[in-house]
């Protein structure tokens, strides 16, 4: 600002003011004269907040009398200005009378500023002005020859160099926009000089950063260089913040014309998928905060650029990252938004990329809705239809994978018919309609055969291919593809033309990609398919080696998901079985690696059996790996295997409850930090196990995965202590065989291969019994048979002739049971002891324990069956029983609850007559050194009963038990309320807890789609804490339960004396005794439906 007196032909004297002399709020000496009839009120433009140099530019100028000023005595008041680029100019004086005093000669003017680089800045400041009205470029000329002079009068280390470089890059910028001026980098060089001597802090600063940013834009305007948009933006990240609301910077550096053309400019750079172009995206998203008009487009930006690095990397994190900024960015653009359809395309695209990388059907869903949605928001005539088509075609050609749903097929090809025609040669989208229709038809030929699919689908791919340039993105991909055709067209004419292009084709696409290129697992697959076919017709040994090594390629690719490199890897056990290929063993064993790290990626028990049932084809693995042992005559490694391959579920769950006292004692800070991860990852599971909402279940499942990165690491450092460089590795025969030091334990084989049984010895190695009259098909019939026999019992009277069922039991003995009990007692010299049940895949439906030669020898005696031989436990794995005696150590004060639920709410079933009686029969049997509450009626509800569970180390619950087959982890007891569900009582960690007697239907049997898995209530309670638990295989009558369950307490309490404690290690001994004591008044299928599990 500037004041001056106008008194007629007098020179003017003008008084500048700067933070260096006066700021503003203190007072200023103003001459007057009352030759002088007016104050002339100036305002100036210049381009700095510090110290002035000169008056700069004349924006305004307000005249009042002498008169008019002092009246307004000691009150303060304004003076408006007319409004300057929407802002409106003020200033508050107060006036007061102090003396009169002349100054004709400027002193103070010469005392502040140097009175030529003033004259030569004022003289600038004119002509600059009057180019800006007048468009001559002479007035510009002049002005930067002024302002030349001031920068050369100001070298380095001059007060004034900051702000005569900016006049004089300010005045040649102006020239550049009017296109007065070519050259723009010296401007920009000029600019980034002012900003050098304004560090941060200093009060020009932000507008430096302003200046800067206008030459980077309108360099980037006329000349397109990517380096200016970018560089631009990261200023205006710095200024925006500098710049508070109500500012006149930041009215026109947020305006239209400033950040806004640098966030459009920065949009429309190609993706840039390095670090560096990431960061970029997020310096640009954070210009654009809440409400503002481009936050949409610009999360759709970086949306795109963190999935096309997944592309390159497979970090799942960037896929997550990806759907989150993706589902922002539709939330912003509801319907009716001129880019909604485009926001939902690539929201899909990203969570089909997840489905494919992890296997997640409620993923491949969601994107199929959004690509129709999508699609219905591009009708006919839509610039974009043809990708839409395309788009969900594929989607569903996904789901037709996984469901084999052959409608959704047939929309697929469809649709991508109808792109086809919207891709007219010419197209340059119809390389890809082209590939992907061929895709569909290979997928359909490999599912229905019609050789006719085949043929179109080479015509179309080789067309494709013709297309793609050499530098082509894609071309790898139709590459392995047209592979894969070609290798099929070999197995059904055998030519050796087309095996031979087909291996030159997946050779070509994997020298076109990175090593680390998620692709190359598709080019190892094919690649492998072509040799294996090679080999199939020419029988060639070298061509199964090249497969097989492909086979080991693929499964090993780190940067593809694990869905398919499981699917890889099965299909490696496949051929190595079929060839008798020596890899056998090792394909197993990186099939059983791999699907326990895609279960471990999963925070919630539900959703890893989903992912553990997707691979239903690879449910006899288990015992097809131990029968590939066996065959090998590696007998440990068979039990290895087999133990590494079933019970999953329980076992990924109890990695977070394994016992760490001794590496507490050496190494105390390691074991707490890894207990309190493990309490951290297991909170996390079980908050996700109930989130409904898509976005809410991929934060918790980010949270989840960052948490599990840390328990990880965590590990990693305890397997580095050479004393535990085992621990939580799957266990060797040495470690499992812990499990038989109360008696041995029988592993069943039922193998595709072979079905036989692995004796588990207290010591010693384990011993093969080949169980050869058996073979899968005939367990299968078995199992189905059995199923239907105990419904048929369950309909008879008790003194009807349970004949089929004893038919079944004595065909166990005699095929399966009898040459086991001969290695038991003649091998082992095992008399009546205690032996443990393991089965796998059919054998877990066969009541092996109940098996009975029911015969009579001719001298009246009958033939002992194997309860009269042995007392039999079962265990869902080795794992397990070792856990359960582990736990053990840690024992309490006993305590005992019966839990009994005979009037279920409506709708739970009919009422159980017998179970209050039944608890009363409890309550008299159990040991008076145990304390003994009882809940029932109103109060067994979900809650009391959990809370029973938790306090109490034996319980006895009597009640409905429903098996959920197509969930169970839904399977539940039947409480007056709420069900208590297998997911309830895993969740609860009861390390006291000790004895559990299941008085309820169908608590121990498992779900058909994964058996080896032993999910079922009887096994969550051992898993929560009970060591011994007594279960049950099918419906359990209530009307003579009692019978069981009076002769099993009375047995397991009869020799109970003084000082002695309650032990949960009789409860098989107990069982045996009471199902021999009822055999008058139970019926058969009713004493064989208890079963014990545990130690």
């Amino acid at each position: 600002m500037s004041t001056r007196g106008d008194a007629g032909n007098r020179p003017s004297v003008s008084y500048y003011l700067s933070d260096g002399s006066v700021v503003w709020g203190n007072p200023v000496t103003l001459p007057s004269s009352r030759s002088s009839p007016a104050l002339l009120v100036e305002i100036r433009a210049s381009y700095e907040l510090g110290r002035m140099l000169g008056g700069g530019e004349v924006i305004e100028e307000l005249q009042m009398s002498w008169d008019e000023l002092l009246n307004h005595g000691d009150h303060p008041f304004d003076l408006l200005f007319p409004a300057v680029c929407g802002v409106q100019p003020s200033i508050t004086l107060k006036v007061a009378v102090v003396h009169a005093w002349e100054n004709e000669n400027g002193a103070l003017f010469d005392a502040l500023v140097d009175r030529k680089i003033v004259r030569d800045a004022d003289a600038g400041h004119a002509q600059f002005a009057s180019y800006m009205k007048s468009k001559n470029v002479s007035h510009l000329n002049n002005a930067m020859e002024h302002f030349q002079l001031v920068l050369n009068q100001c070298p380095v280390g001059h007060p004034d160099r900051a702000t005569a470089l900016t006049n004089l890059a300010w005045a040649r910028l102006q020239g550049y926009i009017r296109n007065d001026i070519k050259d723009v980098d010296t401007t920009t060089s000029l600019f980034r000089d002012a900003l050098a001597l304004h560090p941060q802090h200093h009060p020009d600063h932000p507008l430096s950063l302003y200046n800067l940013t206008e030459a980077l834009s309108w360099r980037h305007i006329k000349k397109s260089t990517a380096a200016d948009i970018c560089e631009a933006a990261q200023l205006y990240h710095v200024l925006l913040p500098l710049c508070p609301e109500g500012m006149y910077l930041c009215s026109i550096a947020a305006g239209e014309n400033g950040v806004d053309y640098v966030i459009r400019g920065c949009n429309d750079l190609p993706t840039d998928t390095s670090d560096e172009g990431i960061h970029l995206r997020r310096v640009v998203l954070e210009l654009c905060p809440l409400g503002h008009r481009l936050r949409p487009r610009t999360l759709d930006e970086l949306a795109h650029a963190v999935r096309a690095r997944f592309d390159q990397h497979s970090s799942i994190d960037d896929l997550d990252t990806s759907i989150q900024l993706g589902r922002e960015a539709v939330s912003l653009s509801p319907e009716g938004h001129a880019d909604h359809d485009i926001y939902l395309n690539n929201l899909a695209f990203s969570l089909m990329f997840r489905s494919q990388h992890q296997g997640n059907l409620n993923d491949l869903n969601e994107a199929i809705s959004l690509y129709e949605e999508a699609l219905h928001l591009r009708p006919v005539g839509h610039k974009f239809q043809d990708h839409s088509l395309d788009n969900l075609g594929g989607a569903l050609i996904d789901r037709f994978k996984k469901r084999s749903d052959i409608g959704d097929m047939t929309r697929a090809i469809s649709l991508y018919r109808e792109a086809l025609t919207l891709s007219p040669p010419g197209h340059p989208h119809r390389d890809t309609t082209l590939n992907n229709l061929a895709s569909a038809l290979k997928t359909r030929y490999d599912k229905l055969q019609v050789s006719e699919d085949l043929n179109e689908a080479i015509d179309q791919y080789r067309e494709s291919l013709q297309l793609k340039r050499l530098d082509h993105p894609g071309r790898h991909i139709t590459l392995h593809n047209l592979s894969s055709v070609l290798c099929s067209c070999f197995t059904q004419a055998q030519k050796n033309e087309d095996v031979g292009e087909a291996i030159a084709l997946s050779q070509e696409s994997l020298a076109a990609l990175s090593s680390l290129h998620p692709d190359r697992y598709f080019s190892y697959m094919w690649l492998q398919e072509a040799y294996l076919s090679h080999y199939q017709i020419l029988h060639d040994p070298a061509d199964l080696s090249l497969a097989v090594e492909n086979f080991k390629l693929a499964s090993r690719h780190s940067t593809q998901g694990f869905p398919k490199r499981i699917i890889g890897a099965f299909n490696w056990t496949v051929v190595a079985e079929q060839h008798a290929h020596g890899s056998a063993l090792e394909a197993y064993s990186t099939f059983f690696e791999l699907l326990d790290a895609h279960l471990a990626t999963r925070s919630s028990a539900t959703s890893r059996r989903e992912a553990a049932a997707a691979f239903h084809h690879a449910r006899t693995l288990p015992a097809d790996s131990a029968s590939c042992a066996i065959r090998c005559d590696n007998l440990p490694h068979a039990v290895e295997l087999v133990e590494q391959g079933r019970g999953q579920q329980w076992s990924l769950a109890s990695r977070l409850r394994t016992p760490v006292e001794d590496l507490e004692s050496a190494n105390p800070a390691l074991a707490h930090n890894y207990l309190g991860l493990s309490k951290l990852v297991s909170s996390a599971a079980q908050s996700s196990a109930t989130i409904t909402d898509r976005a809410a279940a991929d934060r918790a499942a980010i949270e989840y995965r960052r948490l599990t990165r840390q328990w990880e690491a965590a590990v990693a450092e305890i397997l580095d202590l050479r004393e535990f460089s085992r621990f939580l590795l799957p266990p060797l025969y040495a470690d499992l065989q812990v499990a038989a030091r109360q008696g041995p334990i029988i592993i069943f084989i039922a193998s595709q291969y072979s079905c036989s049984a692995i004796i588990v010895p207290t010591s010693g190695g384990p011993h093969h019994v080949p169980l050869s009259s058996v073979t899968l098909s005939d367990l299968t019939n078995l199992k189905d048979r059995f199923a239907r026999a105990i419904r048929e019992a369950s309909q008879m009277t008790p003194k009807q002739s349970r004949t089929d069922l004893i038919v079944l039991l004595r065909a166990v003995w005699d095929e399966i049971m009898l040459p086991i009990v001969y290695v038991l007692r003649h091998n082992l010299k095992l008399k009546y002891c205690r032996i443990w049940l393991c089965p796998t895949a059919a054998f877990t439906s066969i009541p092996l324990h109940a098996a009975h030669p029911f015969r009579t020898n001719p001298d009246g005696s009958r033939d002992k069956c194997l309860e009269d031989l042995y007392i039999c436990s079962y265990t869902p794995t080795l794992s397990a029983l070792v856990r359960s005696r582990q736990m053990m150590k840690k024992r309490v004060t006993p305590s005992f609850v019966t839990i009994g639920q005979g009037q279920p709410g409506a709708g739970k079933g009919k009422a159980l007559l017998a179970v209050d009686s039944e608890l009363e029969l409890v309550h008299k049997l159990v040991s008076a050194k145990a304390r003994h509450t009882t809940i029932s009626g109103d109060a067994a509800t979900r809650a009391g009963a959990l809370e029973a569970l938790q306090q109490n180390t034996w319980v006895h619950l009597a009640c409905h038990g429903k098996q959920d087959p197509k969930q169970p982890y839904n399977s539940h007891f039947v409480m007056r309320d709420e069900d208590l569900t297998l997911l309830d009582i895993m969740e609860r960690d009861i390390p006291h807890a000790e004895f559990a007697f299941l008085s309820a239907c169908h608590t121990a049997v498992g779900d058909e789609e994964t058996p080896n898995e032993v999910i079922h209530l009887a096994a969550g309670l051992q898993f929560s804490g009970f060591k011994s638990v007594i279960g049950t295989l099918w419906q359990v009558d209530d009307s003579v339960a009692q019978h069981i369950v009076k002769a099993f307490y009375e047995s397991m309490f009869q020799d109970l004396k003084d000082g002695s404690v309650m032990d949960c290690t009789k409860a098989a001994w107990a069982l045996n005794r009471a199902t021999h004591a009822v055999k008058t008044k139970v019926p058969l299928e009713q004493r064989m439906v208890f079963v014990h599990i545990g130690v």
